[in-house]
């Protein structure tokens, strides 16, 4: 279970946080893969901490010598045997913290993993509401403060805690009443303990939202600059970065504060158990119930406590923020596995409830730009022999008050090619990506082909959508590995094909070492053209039922776009295709242009009746091509 979402201010939605029994559950799933790892690192800490708890005895044996007046030769024993249980407690030790650290990096590789991959499936249309800030916050500060947790304040804390409980039994071995003694510093460490958690877990998870909306300001102020100036906003922006950066000073200050009176505390449990066990041992040996060395070890007993217990308890700080941190990891993950909102029961005019896609199989539902689509990407499809795509009365919106579709209906015959043609704003690229699956509308339904994965054995379906966008990412590692996210089975034959569909093999065998060459960062770099030949050649590969192209030839510049054109429908052939088109002449090539205005389609046919006609895709025609000469399209 997670927390509800809240809001940082102006409408932000912040991604939801999990509960604390959510995160235990979490942690224990984490580990157990690695129980064995765990209870044999514990193991061997519980041997060398038993081993260690032989040295005060042992000084305690040489007070005695020395206090009764025996021969010097008495000391070798004692001497020796310290200097023994030094070294066996030195390895045992080490083997032990040893194991828990790796068992810490193991659960935190699994983590950082489930995090990430979970995190690239989140809804684009969440993500947007959240702001890049709070998802950014969680992937470094997060990330970083859980990782240091799991480095050092793990072992730690394994062995503190073994120490406390095993110098505790020690004592009463030595005489019950040194541990009565003792625990007369206990009220107040747990006091302790409880006034920094009951203060610590809200004024970290606090610190964490600021410092996320702090961030996020910094990356909508650095990001919109143009806007900003445009508009000169920079004084607004400027204030709320500065009350954005007080606050999260403001909250610091009250955890370092924190500390500082967490610390005092501590002191004033230590002075008091040791004097406890200093008047107790006084007592025992002035009545004669115990020696002058069985004294001293009870008083190194409790004071080799410092350490352990003050270190146990001042890594809740660690843990808290640690926990924190971790609680906002775990509601990222639970995000993105809610499963996707059932539909609701008919109404009684048989009409789906608005906002729910018709029932069906799951299907991924985009691939991010350029690739495949994960098939772990839920996406609510059924089969409709009428249409390969059927849009009925979408809209969208991405915020109160922030409408972008209003009531859209669309439909896609099997293998046709439709145009979305608009001025910037009108809403086009949010209806390929309700098309695409990439979000769900507000309200309204959308039916589609039926589901494939991408990931299925050779002879099975493939994705039955892929979305390709203007933003195209060339992956690191080679050519052939690149082209193979969009069909792991895939030959080199396969690939070549799939290049030469979109006229990219010449330049790919061109390369240094063909398909083995590798691309992306640190190594071939590939202009914008390729790039998105590249990304044309994996929805190749992929052959879903229903391509949206968003825009995907805008990068090419006004060079390469008429031979980008060609490879996107070469890419297209065959196949039902939604394009979101950047140029007119590809609205030309479209079997069918659909003109949006304000997030409402105002027209839809042929583009040679609508550029005829008296009307709003004229206008743009006529604006678009009157100060260029049209080519007939290839």
């Amino acid at each position: 279970m997670t927390t509800p979402p809240h809001t940082a201010d102006e409408g932000a939605e912040l991604l939801p946080v999990a509960t604390a029994a959510r995160t235990r559950a979490a942690l224990r799933t984490l580990v157990r893969p690695d129980r064995g790892l765990a209870l044999t690192g514990i193991g061997v800490l519980v041997a060398a901490t038993v081993i260690g708890l032989l040295v005060q005895p042992l000084l305690g044996r040489i007070v005695d010598v020395v206090a009764d007046g025996r021969p010097a030769g008495d000391l070798t024993l004692p001497v020796v045997l310290l200097i023994a249980v030094a070294a066996v407690q030195g390895v045992t030790t080490t083997l032990g913290l040893t194991r828990v650290a790796r068992l810490g990096e193991t659960v935190l590789a699994r983590l950082r993993e489930q995090f990430v991959e979970r995190a690239l499936n989140l809804p684009a249309d969440r993500l947007e509401r959240a702001g890049s800030g709070d998802l950014t916050a969680r992937v470094t500060g997060d990330v970083a403060r859980v990782t240091e947790a799991v480095r050092s304040a793990l072992p730690e804390m394994a062995r503190s805690v073994l120490a406390i409980g095993l110098t505790l039994g020690a004592l009463a071995l030595l005489d019950v009443r040194f541990l009565l003694a003792a625990l007369l510093a206990v009220p107040v460490q747990l006091l302790t303990a409880r006034w920094y958690v009951r203060r610590a877990v809200t004024l970290y998870a606090d610190q964490r939202v600021a410092n996320g909306a702090q961030q996020q300001q910094l990356l909508e102020t650095i990001g919109g600059a143009v806007t900003v100036r445009g508009h000169r906003l920079e004084e607004r922006h400027t204030e709320r970065g500065a009350d954005r950066s007080r606050k999260a000073v403001d909250l610091t200050m009250r955890s370092v504060n924190l500390v500082l009176g967490f610390y005092g505390r501590l002191h004033i449990a230590e002075y008091i158990g040791l004097a406890a066990v200093l008047i107790a041992g006084f007592w025992l040996v002035r009545d004669g119930a115990v020696s002058i060395g069985t004294a001293t070890a009870a008083a190194l007993y409790f004071h080799s406590l410092f350490g352990p217990v003050n270190a146990a308890l001042v890594l809740l700080d660690d843990a808290q923020s640690a926990a924190a941190g971790l609680a906002r990891l775990v509601g990222v993950t639970d995000l993105a596995e809610q499963p996707e909102p059932k539909p609701g029961k008919p109404e009684a005019d048989g009409k789906p409830e608005a906002g729910k896609t018709t029932p069906g199989k799951t299907t991924p539902g985009k691939t991010t730009p350029g690739k495949a689509a994960p098939a772990s990407v839920p996406r609510q499809r059924v089969a409709s022999p009428e249409a390969a795509v059927s849009v009925h009365a979408v809209s969208h919106a991405y915020g109160p008050g922030r409408p972008v579709l209003h009531e859209v209906s669309l439909t896609l015959a099997p293998g046709e090619h439709v145009a979305l043609v608009g001025a910037s704003g009108a809403g086009k690229s949010t209806l390929a990506r309700i098309v695409a699956g990439v979000q769900q509308p507000t309200a309204g339904t959308v039916t589609g082909p039926t589901a494939g994965t991408v990931t299925a054995p050779a002879g099975a379906g493939g994705p039955s959508v892929v979305l390709v966008t203007q933003e195209v990412h060339v992956f690191t590692g080679t050519l052939a590995d690149d082209l193979r996210l969009a069909r792991p089975d895939a030959t080199d034959d396969d690939l070549r094909a799939a290049l030469a569909t979109v006229d990219a093999l010449d330049w790919a065998a061109a390369l240094p070492d063909g398909l083995a060459t590798v691309v992306g960062e640190g190594g071939h770099r590939l202009d914008a053209a390729r790039a998105q030949q590249l990304a044309l050649a994996r929805l190749v590969l992929a052959d879903p039922a229903l391509a949206v192209l968003d825009e995907a030839t805008a990068e090419a510049g006004s060079a390469g776009a008429r031979a980008l054109e060609r490879s996107a429908g070469a890419a297209l052939t065959g196949r039902t295709a939604l394009v979101v088109a950047h140029r007119l002449t590809q609205a030309v090539a479209a079997d069918r242009v659909v003109v949006l205005e304000a997030g409402r389609v105002v027209e839809s046919g042929p583009h040679d009746e609508l550029r005829d006609a008296d009307g709003p895709y004229a206008a743009l025609w006529r604006a678009w091509s009157g100060s260029r000469a049209v080519a007939p399209h290839p």
